[in-house]
């Protein structure tokens, strides 16, 4: 899609030329540098080297992802002639495999205790990075349950920087179905498990449902809204940052709107302040909906975190 500056007074468009990264690591230093902007995770190491099952790996970018305590490996290709799915799971089976090293990095390099059990291995996840993919690996990542991510970054000639996830398109296909082929797909599959909409549905009152399906419609009809599922809650996010997460509970939804505190207008006081409480979501505001009597209200509340995100 191209791009244009305008000139209002001339009424002339000029276009933004993209400015190809030459190298591999232009990329990683600008995502290193900017990793809790980009991606909300915290950087841990560089060039990590662990044993896989045939030949030692190289992770260029060692995260860790503190809301879902889990270990993320990001890749950064030039190369378009690779399969994500095998790269990807080789790095999450090699993960898995060694663990004590992936605990180790991270207490040294951030001066920080973390504990094996404090660490969330089903979260664990694979990020590759690239200037751009082809069409058969956008179309391989088309599973529900893939723990692997694609991201497109741009730069521009007016020193603008896009970052875009690659969106799977109605995905219904578990991976699981060719976990027989693959042997390291066979084996993170019994430990890493990745979340679906329908999955936080489960036994959960047809009346929440009901609560739940009128607020998610309100949502989506707020713009380029997409859906992600936790263990704990479902997610909805524009630009690739969650601007609201909502539980569903067998008495109704907990809701937290990714705002800092005093940057919410709720004149009812409907919200409450957890900036300094521990909670699941992202945000500083928690609100509970048990019936759908406010809910253009809360709508509104929403509202106010989505526009600060997109």
């Amino acid at each position: 899609m191209p791009l244009f500056n305008s000139n209002s007074k001339l009424e002339i468009l000029n276009q933004i030329k993209e400015i190809p990264f030459q190298l591999e690591r232009q990329i990683q230093h600008l995502v290193e540098a900017n990793l809790n902007t980009l991606l909300g995770l915290e950087f841990v190491k560089s060039e990590f080297t662990i044993s896989g099952s045939v030949q030692r790996l190289r992770i260029d970018t060692l995260a860790f992802d503190r809301k879902n305590k889990a270990f993320v490996i990001i890749k950064y290709k030039q190369d378009k002639n690779f399969s994500v799915v095998d790269q990807g799971y080789a790095y999450l089976s090699a993960m898995l495999n060694n663990k004590a090293d992936f605990i180790l990095e991270y207490n040294e390099a951030r001066n920080e205790l973390l504990k094996r059990s404090s660490v969330d291995w089903s979260q664990s996840r694979v990020i590759f990075i690239s200037q751009g993919f082809t069409s058969y690996q956008k179309e391989a990542i088309n599973f529900k349950d893939l723990p692997i991510a694609l991201w497109e970054i741009k730069r521009y000639s007016n020193q603008t920087i896009s970052f875009e996830e690659i969106r799977k398109l109605n995905a219904t296909e578990s991976i699981k179905t060719i976990s027989s082929k693959n042997s390291d797909v066979d084996a993170v599959s019994k430990e890493v498990v990745v979340y679906t909409e329908q999955d936080r549905l489960k036994n959960i009152p047809e009346k929440v449902q009901g609560i739940y399906n009128s607020l998610r419609n309100k949502i989506l009809d707020l713009g380029d809204v997409e859906i992600k599922a936790t263990k704990l809650y479902v997610a909805f996010t524009v630009n690739g940052s969650n601007f609201t997460d909502i539980a569903l509970q067998k008495q109704g939804l907990k809701l937290w709107l990714n705002l800092p505190k005093g940057k919410l207008e709720d004149p009812y006081k409907l919200a409450r302040d957890v900036s300094n409480i521990g909670h699941h979501g992202n945000g500083s505001y928690e609100l509970t909906v048990k019936n759908e009597d406010r809910m253009d209200y809360i709508l509104t509340l929403i509202k106010q975190s989505y526009t600060q995100k997109a």
